[in-house]
Parts: C-alpha cells; sequence; structure tokens
C-alpha cells in the first residue's frame, strides 16, 4: 500500500512540473546554473534545507536535509529526508537519483524520481567555501536555499533571500524550514 502511495505522489508531483512547464504567460528566459566549474566531490555530503518554494510533498517540510553520494559509475544517488508537519511529524523519505547534465560545470543536473522522467536541477549559486547553496529549477517554480548547517546568521539568509528574488523568483513564495 505504502508503494502504491509513494507512486501517486510521485507521478502527481511529476504531472505538476509538467503542467507548469506548459503554461503560457509572458516569455522569459530559463533559469540557467553558474557558468563556473563546481568541484562535484566538494558538493557531495549533507546539505540543510534552510529555505523552499516547496513542491507539494515537501510543503510542510520540518528537518530537511538533502544528502548526496557521487557513485562510481557517475551518477548521484540522493537522499532527502524529512519530518512532515512538525518536528515530531512522520519521517518522509526520497531516493531520487541524480545524473551531471552539463559535464563542463557540473552545475546542471537531471534528478529522476521515477523512471524514465527526469527533471532538471540547477546550481544557480555555490559560495567559494561550499557551506551555502541555491538551487533552482528552468522555470523558477520552485528553489531550495541550502546550507552546510542547521541554521544561518539573519544577514546570510536575507542575503542568499535576495539573489533568489534577483534571479526572477517569487520570494513571497519562500518557506523557512524549521531545523533543529
Amino acid at each position: 500500500m505504502k508503494a502504491i502511495m509513494l507512486v501517486r505522489s510521485v507521478l502527481t508531483f511529476l504531472g505538476g512540473i509538467l503542467m507548469v512547464g506548459c503554461q503560457s504567460g509572458p516569455e522569459r528566459e530559463p533559469l540557467r546554473a553558474i557558468d563556473r566549474p563546481i568541484q562535484l566531490e566538494r558538493f557531495m555530503g549533507d546539505w540543510y534545507v534552510i529555505a523552499h518554494i516547496p513542491a507539494f510533498i515537501e510543503d510542510e517540510a520540518y528537518n530537511g536535509v538533502e544528502s548526496y553520494r557521487l557513485a562510481a559509475d557517475g551518477t548521484i544517488p540522493t537522499t532527502y529526508t524529512f519530518n512532515n508537519g512538525s518536528f515530531d511529524g512522520p519521517q518522509k523519505t526520497y531516493h531520487p537519483k541524480g545524473f551531471v547534465y552539463n559535464e563542463q560545470t557540473k552545475a546542471e543536473w537531471r534528478m529522476q524520481f521515477l523512471w524514465p522522467f527526469k527533471s532538471a536541477y540547477l546550481i544557480v549559486y555555490l559560495d567559494d567555501t561550499y557551506e551555502t547553496t541555491i538551487i533552482g529549477v528552468p522555470d523558477r517554480g520552485y528553489a531550495w536555499i541550502m546550507a552546510r548547517s542547521k541554521t544561518l546568521p539573519e544577514k546570510r539568509y536575507q542575503e542568499l533571500v535576495a539573489m533568489l528574488a534577483a534571479s526572477g523568483h517569487d520570494v513571497a513564495k519562500l518557506r523557512r524550514v524549521p531545523q533543529r
């Protein structure tokens, strides 16, 4: 039964992504990943989700952590874990697989939640110390501010929010993810 519910959730999520991509409206250039190469090995590990413009599966996430591992075949097995609805809510775990799409920069991936569908995953900002990052998707419908630590100083958080706004995201939709 859990497997059926998971498949339904993933299919609904993918359908939503496809619908967003098909919506008409003012034309604007799709969001792009950073144009400098990243060191993929340094990017691996745990990233705490500090804030997001969430997908429906995570709109009540607490303690969100995205974990990446570089596999021998070059794929990126990923684990996204969070408590749903509260700090003590049921734990949700997803295991998408990442594929490096732009081999020059390694900043543009495709994430696969359900075979054969893959969604664009863009590293749009990454600081030089690999401590904070902003992830987005081409239509700007979703975004994630993530850090290596559970919290950020308010000034740093506001700088990242400003970067997200400057990239064309609707930061009114941004939700802080409670962490403890």
